[in-house]
């Protein structure tokens, strides 16, 4: 049975609370579970404690067992230095779009046509 460690939705519409939860990957997000293994509470502060709870012992129980934790869940065994922080590589994020590119090529010509206009007085006093 492949097992994962991840978020079960509960709250209201527009009022989300999590359950981390151990459950066969194959059951619905929302539906039949093995154990809950806490809470969190995304409209909490981030500097909240309450945020995130979590039962680091039966976590690392079910990934003894093999159960491997979603992204989100992952993040937040990093933030608690249950396991390894691992290294993303998104090389796409720090790439600016189109308009950006456009707005940085406009202002660099701007800025070439003022340095040529300042340069050309200079050359003239001098000879």
């Amino acid at each position: 049975m492949a097992m994962k460690i991840r978020l079960a939705r509960g709250g209201s519409k527009k009022r989300p609370h999590y359950a981390i939860v151990a459950s066969d990957s194959r059951m619905p997000r929302d539906g039949r579970f093995i154990e809950k293994l806490g809470t969190y509470n995304p409209l909490l502060a981030k500097d909240d404690e309450r945020r995130v709870i979590m039962n680091v012992e039966r976590i690392e129980y079910w990934m003894g067992q093999g159960a491997q934790p979603t992204d989100r869940v992952a993040r937040f065994l990093e933030a608690a230095g249950v396991v390894a922080k691992k290294e993303r590589s998104n090389p796409k994020k720090a790439v600016p779009g189109k308009a950006a590119t456009e707005r940085a090529e406009a202002k660099a010509a701007k800025a070439a046509a003022a340095a040529e206009a300042a340069a050309a007085p200079a050359e003239e006093s001098a000879e």
